[in-house]
């Protein structure tokens, strides 16, 4: 640190330029840019002419100005129909790569870093950090660039620009949580780019002397030395913009957001065609500064600022002249900021580490998107982001490279640390870094403004909120969006508050990071997901170039702020669990489906049918239905005894193929689809075209499921004649969700399709009795597990549940046609506990209702007490709580022709039909109907079909009269063993 009081000379500056002059105010007014990024979403928005023609004045601002002005007041919602929005799309179109890619990205990436802050991270970090913390950010962005290459030659791209990719790669749930996230990005930049534009205001024209007034003051004084300032300037009579609090930062900051948000709405088209002209208006500026550093070999001294509060600790006048010091390019200097070196920031106060000052670097270098961005308006999407934006990445690393290594062997590091602006003072001419500071940060923020609009924009048109975001989609004649920039603005005034550039860059570093781990996500997630149709033309990427991008933002956003990370990845969560819920208004494919169906069949492969074993049984149902509307409530009752199961609902639409045009079962899919989901079952739908009812049954049970996950049980309607209800209207109410209707068709559609209850669906007008019972023979021969359903149209769920009484799940593990069997358990004895153990492990219904097991014993000749104790002791290896009810069976003996039937056990004859008197059977059913008052439902056991036909009728007969006024009821065949008692 030096303090000097010097000469003025020609070292620093030439006596015959004029360090401001009046040229200062044209160059700022054209060092600025519009990224103009439209959002267009096909089928939803009209695609119209967002860039002004017309002949060129000498003054393009003017014209664009005055063309916009006469028809500013006209405003409105765009509608129309596909053609138009085509033929709108296309004559948008109008940029190349340069101008509309490469431009925007190389504005936005000099933004603050090039002019304002590369010294800064320079002195805190020094060359080597500097260097690495350069290739870090660079690698994290090149990694993102290779999947933002890559999904946007997947096909075309529309308007939106990386919003659009997004939501349109890993579908509405996560494009709308993380387009949020990229707007607030968007918002924030602006914000910062703004505080840079003020902050490089206030250094030159502040309080205490700025340096570009000092230098006016030096063309007005001669003598007039700017290393020695009297003390009374330095005071309240200082010359140059007031600056005693945050307000007039603020106030600052609000006249030049006023200024964009202006431009934004009438004119930001024009600086959209000026891109270039601004981008060589900035390098022409970095020359300068580079050319200076190699032409001014000499020992300059530079006056360090007076808002560094912390080296004017206070304003004594002896303070007056610290400097720092300029030596040229020197291997001493270089040495000496060879290292890291963290201290303080003189602007907040705040101590300094690698992550902060690369959270500040990395802010700076976040407009790699603003090409993509473009994508409405290029020409050719698909060959100008891949190129333009590695281009502009390459460009932009070699020139930040080249000036931190050039400024690091030629400043020293007080000077680095103290002064902002020091470019300034060891420039050639002084006023081309202060064209540069301006025009590369409001052209930045201008970009980002736009940008976020156009964003905003295509949230509103895309429905995804919402009436929330509807204003955001007003737009003028000629298509801008100006709702959505005054609501950007709006939000960069609040975002404005936080304070200061440095304190603006870690939350922007966050949310700028977690926009391009999506975007990094969504290339990965369509890459691991095989699809075919992803075959983009950029062919320089792989899936672990998307994981690193991945992996590399996410640890460099906790590094920088895990606090901010947090904050962003719950309101992302939030935004997806919302929008998940939400009844979206169009379907785009979601990548979730394909990362499904690629592990889905990945481990259906790995599913072994033949390593299957007892221990790990589960029921998987195909339950048969004739019309859903008479069965929803045996459908949800179903879906609790499935445990995790596989369970189909079948259908069967008799006819031949040849009788239609195209195949009926195409068309009906979708409804059954949203009946299920109507339901909130989780089942899936299998329907079939055959002949006749059985010949369906038979295709359905063969080729349902897939792999491992075949059918182990079938489920049927009972065969009556009783008359159909219909349960659709019970459950109209209570199956709506909040966020809308869970079903992809509307209630009213799904009650129109499936025609009423009577309807002839009942299974005596479309079966015979002796086809129905060749079904159940059939599902037998076909090695299923069987039930039949009966009464559960009477079937109250919600009652049983909210009861204060308690109910009863009932088993009767016994061939009621002959109750002398009670004392063996078969596989259907232990079918039948098993899938009322399961209906019990139901969460509600374990909390509502109890496993009551009956014991049918004879009295006369049974030792009752030791028949229990041997069935609690059963229940208890079966490891199965339930409560055993011992009921005698005495009084039904006069009944039965033979009280003593000889059972051949071995050959299984105990499940045989026994064609028993009608009397036993209805005095059996009285017996039933006597312990079952609390019951809600009930598990009986089913015999085997005679195997003579003439017993076809007699025995669905009998199964009419055992189960007539009975609760709901499932009489139950099993064929295999589904438990087991060992380990």
């Amino acid at each position: 640190m030096n303090r000097s009081c010097a000469p003025f000379n020609v070292n620093a500056m030439e006596d015959d330029k004029d360090p401001i002059l009046s040229n200062s105010t044209g160059n700022v007014s054209y060092g600025a840019s519009a990224n103009e990024t439209p959002s267009e979403t096909s089928d939803n928005v009209v695609e119209v002419e967002n860039f002004e023609t017309g002949p060129q004045l000498r003054s393009p601002f003017y014209w664009s100005l005055s063309r916009s002005l006469s028809n500013a007041g006209a405003a409105y919602i765009h509608s129309g129909s596909t053609k138009e929005r085509r033929a709108a799309g296309s004559a948008r179109r109008t940029l190349g790569t340069f101008a509309g890619v490469f431009c925007p990205i190389a504005l936005s990436m000099f933004s603050t870093l090039l002019f304002l802050r590369g010294g800064f991270v320079v002195g805190q970090a020094g060359i080597l950090e500097t260097i690495a913390q350069l290739i870090l950010a660079y690698m994290i962005l090149v990694l993102t660039v290779l999947s933002i290459c890559a999904i946007s030659t997947n096909g075309a791209v529309e308007g939106g620009g990386a919003y659009y990719m997004i939501s349109r790669a890993l579908g509405p749930e996560f494009g709308g949580s993380i387009g949020f996230l990229f707007f607030v990005a968007n918002v924030m930049a602006c914000a910062l780019y703004i505080s840079g534009f003020v902050e490089g205001i206030l250094q030159n024209f502040g309080p205490g002397a700025g340096t570009m007034t000092l230098l006016l003051l030096s063309r007005v004084y001669p003598t007039l030395d700017p290393l020695c300032v009297p003390g009374s300037l330095i005071g309240d009579a200082s010359p140059g913009l007031p600056d005693d609090n945050a307000w007039w930062k603020y106030l600052y900051a609000t006249i030049v957001s006023i200024v964009c948000l202006l431009v934004c709405l009438v004119g930001g088209a024009m600086f959209a065609r000026t891109s270039a002209f601004i981008l060589l208006i900035v390098v022409i500026c970095l020359l300068s500064v580079v050319i200076s550093i190699f032409a001014l070999n000499h020992r300059i001294d530079v006056r360090i600022p007076f808002t560094n509060k912390v080296v004017y600790t206070n304003m004594s006048e002896d303070q007056a002249n610290i400097t720092g010091n300029y030596t040229g390019l020197n291997a001493a200097t270089f040495r000496e900021n060879l290292f890291a070196n963290y201290t303080v920031d003189y602007n907040t106060g705040d101590n300094m580490q690698f992550a902060t000052v690369f959270a500040i670097l990395f802010s700076s270098v976040t407009g790699i998107l603003n090409g993509a961005n473009m994508s409405g308006e290029l020409k050719d999407p698909s060959k100008s982001i891949p190129k333009g934006t590695l281009s502009a990445v390459g460009f932009t690393f070699i020139a930040y490279m080249i000036l931190s290594i050039l400024i690091g062997g030629s400043c020293s590091r007080f000077l680095l640390k103290n002064d902002y602006v020091f470019l300034q003072q060891i420039n050639g001419w002084p006023p081309f870094v202060v064209v540069g500071i301006f025009a590369a940060t409001l052209s930045a923020a201008l970009g980002n403004l736009i940008g976020a609009s156009r964003i905003l924009e295509a949230l509103g048109v895309d429905q995804l909120f919402w009436i929330f975001l509807k204003p955001a989609t007003i737009t003028t004649k000629g298509g801008n969006p100006f709702m959505a920039v005054i609501i950007s603005w709006v939000l960069v005034q609040c975002i404005l508050l936080i304070g200061s550039l440095n304190a603006i860059a870690p939350v922007t570093s966050v949310f700028f990071l977690m926009s391009y781990a999506a975007t990094n996500l969504a290339c990965l997630a369509l890459e691991l997901a095989s699809a075919p149709n992803f075959r983009p033309t950029f062919r320089y990427f792989t899936w672990y170039t998307c994981g690193l991008g991945l992996v590399g933002c996410m640890i460099m956003c906790f590094l920088i702020s895990p606090i901010y990370t947090s904050i962003a990845l719950v309101i992302m969560l939030m935004l997806v669990i919302l929008l998940h819920f939400r009844s979206l208004p169009t379907s785009w494919g979601s990548i979730s489906q394909a990362l499904i169906f690629h592990q889905v069949r990945k481990y259906l492969l790995m599913l072994d049918s033949r390593k299957a074993h007892v221990k790990y049984w589960r029921p998987q149902i195909l339950l048969m239905v004739a019309n859903p509307r008479q069965c929803c409530e045996l459908m949800d009752f179903i879906n609790d005894i499935k445990k995790s199961g596989l369970y189909v609902i079948g259908h069967v639409k008799v006819g031949r193929l040849e009788d239609y045009p195209t195949d009926p079962i195409l068309d009906s899919q979708s409804h059954w689809l949203s009946l299920i989901d109507h339901l909130k079952i989780k089942a899936f739908a299998e329907l079939t075209l055959a002949n006749s009812v059985r010949e369906g049954l038979q295709h359905l049970v063969r080729v349902s499921g897939l792999g491992g996950m075949k059918p182990n049980t079938v489920c049927l309607g009972f065969y009556d004649a009783s008359e159909p209800q219909d349960t659709l209207l019970k459950t109209k109410v209570r199956r709506r969700r909040f966020f809308g209707n869970v079903e992809v068709g509307s209630f009213n559609q799904i009650e129109g399709y499936f025609g009423g209850p009577r309807d002839g669906s009942s299974p005596r007008n479309i079966l015979s009795e002796t086809e129905y019972v060749n079904m159940i023979k059939d599902c037998i021969k076909l090695g299923k597990n069987l039930c039949l359903c009966r009464h559960f149209n009477q079937m109250n769920k919600m009652e049983i549940l909210e009861s204060d009484l308690e109910s009863y799940v009932d088993v009767w593990p016994v061939n009621l046609f002959r109750p002398e069997t009670a004392s063996y358990f078969d596989n259907t004895c232990l079918f039948l506990l098993q899938l009322a153990c399961i209906l019990n492990m139901v969460p509600r219904w374990k909390s509502k209702t109890t496993l009551r097991v009956f014991l049918m014993v004879n009295a006369q000749t049974d030792n009752t007490i030791q028949k229990e104790q041997k069935l609690d002791m059963f229940l208890r290896q079966l490891r199965i709580i339930a409560k055993i009810q011992v009921i005698s069976w005495d009084h039904l003996q006069p009944y039965m022709r033979s009280p003593y039937i000889e059972l051949d056990y071995d050959g299984s004859h105990m499940q045989d039909y026994y064609e028993a008197p009608d009397d036993f059977v209805k005095a059996m059913n009285e017996l039933i109907i006597a312990n079952s008052s609390r019951t809600a439902a009930s598990f009986l056991y089913l015999p085997k079909p005679p195997t003579e036909s003439a017993l076809y009728g007699k025995y669905l007969y009998h199964l009419d009269m055992l189960t007539a006024n009975l609760k709901p009821t499932i009489l139950v065949q099993g064929l295999h063993p589904v438990t087991s008692t060992t380990l």
